[in-house]
C-alpha cells in the first residue's frame, strides 16, 4: 500500500538544510513543498536548487503556508526557540535542528507551546534514528555488557575557525558545546539518563566561547562519562561503552556508525555493521522517516527522540555552561 505523502518545509538554506532536503528528495513519501529564509535571494536558490515550488523571503509566510504538514528547521540554534515556535503557533508541526535551542528555558517554552497545540515536535537528534545506534541501545538494554560503568565519546574538529564565524559567534550560540559537544552528551544520556552531577572544564576564546570543554558526567549508580568537544583539535570521533561484563567499542563517527564491535567477557568479539546504503547522511532519511511515521499516526512526539530527553540534555548543557562561564547575549 502506498504512503501518504507528507509535506514538508525547510526553513533556512544552509550546510545541513541541503543535505537534509537532499535526502527527503529520495524518499517517496516526502514531497518538499516550500522553503524559507531571511533573503529572498537565498531561498530562491535554494529552491531552484532543489526543485522547490515555493520560495519565502520570510519566516511566517512558510508557517503559514497551509500545504506544508510539517516544518524542518535548520537555522543556528540561537534561532530556533524563534523559528520553531512560530511554525509551532501556526500550527505546523516541527523538527527542530540539535541543539534544541540555546538553553534549557527556551526548550521547555517549545515544549509547553507544542503540548499545548497538540502538534508533533522533535529535535532532529539523527543519532538516535540510526539503526546501529538502535541496535546497540538494546544490546546494553538487555544486559549485553551487564551493568555499565563509564561511557566515553569525543567530537572535535581541528578548525581553525576564524572569529567572524559562527562557531565563534556568542550571539548564535557559538562554541564547540552546543554545535558538537550535543553529540557527546546526547549518546550518553543515551545510554544513562540525565546525570546527579556534572563537572566540567572549557578553554575561552576571546569572543567568550569555548574552544574546547571536557566533560565529567556521574550518576548515583556509581557510574560516569567522559566526554569531550573541541573547535580547534581534531579528535578520533570514537565512542566506548564499557559493562560489568564486557564493552562496545564504535572505531569512527559514532553518531552516524558504519560499524560496532561488541567485547564480552570469554567471548570472541563481535562486529555489527551497517546495511548497505547506510552511509553517514543516510541518518536524516531514517530521522526523516520517524518524523513522517509519526505525523501519519497523529502522534505529537517520537519515543526514539522523546522530549523529555531533550529536556535533559539541555539541562545537562546549561550545567555545563555554567560551569565553564560560557553565556550568551540573549540571556542577559
Amino acid at each position: 500500500m502506498e504512503r501518504e505523502r507528507v509535506r514538508w518545509g525547510v526553513l533556512a538554506t544552509g550546510g545541513i538544510a541541503a543535505s537534509f532536503t537532499a535526502n527527503l528528495l529520495d524518499m517517496p513519501d516526502a514531497e518538499v513543498v516550500a522553503v524559507a529564509s531571511r533573503s529572498d535571494a537565498s531561498a530562491k536558490a535554494f529552491a531552484e536548487r532543489f526543485g522547490i515550488p515555493r520560495a519565502y523571503g520570510d519566516w511566517s509566510s512558510l508557517a503559514e503556508d497551509e500545504d506544508v504538514d510539517v516544518v524542518y528547521v535548520a537555522t543556528p540554534h540561537s534561532a530556533h526557540r524563534a523559528a520553531a515556535g512560530l511554525c509551532l503557533e501556526a500550527g505546523r508541526a516541527v523538527l527542530c535542528e540539535k541543539a534544541f535551542t540555546l538553553n534549557s528555558r527556551e526548550a521547555e517554552e517549545l515544549v509547553t507551546l507544542a503540548r499545548s497545540r497538540g502538534l508533533f515536535l522533535m529535535e532532529a537528534m539523527w543519532m538516535y534514528c540510526h539503526p546501529l545506534i538502535r541496535r546497540l541501545k538494546a544490546l546494553v538494554d538487555d544486559g549485553a555488557i551487564g551493568e555499565v560503568r563509564t561511557v566515553q565519546a569525543d567530537f572535535g574538529l581541528a578548525g581553525p575557525f576564524p572569529p567572524a564565524h559562527r562557531l565563534r559567534d556568542p550571539a548564535q550560540g557559538g562554541g564547540a558545546l552546543l554545535d558538537l559537544g550535543v553529540y557527546p552528551v546526547s549518546f550518553a544520556h543515551l545510554i544513562l539518563g540525565e546525570p546527579s552531577e556534572v563537572t566540567a572544564r572549557a578553554a575561552l576564546s576571546d569572543e567568550g566561547v569555548d574552544l574546547r570543554t571536557g566533560m565529567l558526567l556521574s550518576w548515583e549508580s556509581g557510574a560516569h562519562a567522559l566526554l569531550n568537544c573541541s573547535i580547534d583539535a581534531g579528535t578520533p570521533v570514537t565512542a566506548s561503552i564499557t559493562g560489568s561484563k564486557g564493552r562496545i567499542d564504535i572505531p569512527h563517527g559514532f553518531f552516524h556508525p558504519d560499524r560496532f564491535v561488541l567485547h564480552r567477557d570469554g567471548r570472541e568479539p563481535q562486529e555489527f555493521t551497517a546495511e548497505p546504503g547506510d552511509g553517514p547522511r543516510d541518518s536524516l532519511r531514517h530521522e526523516a522517516g520517524e518524523v513522517m511515521h509519526r505525523v501519519r499516526a497523529g502522534d505529537t512526539e517520537s519515543p526514539l527522540v522523546p522530549l523529555a530527553g531533550s529536556l535533559a540534555v539541555m539541562r545537562t548543557l546549561d550545567s555545563v555552561r555554567e560551569r565553564i562561564g560560557v553565556r550568551y547575549p540573549s540571556e542577559g
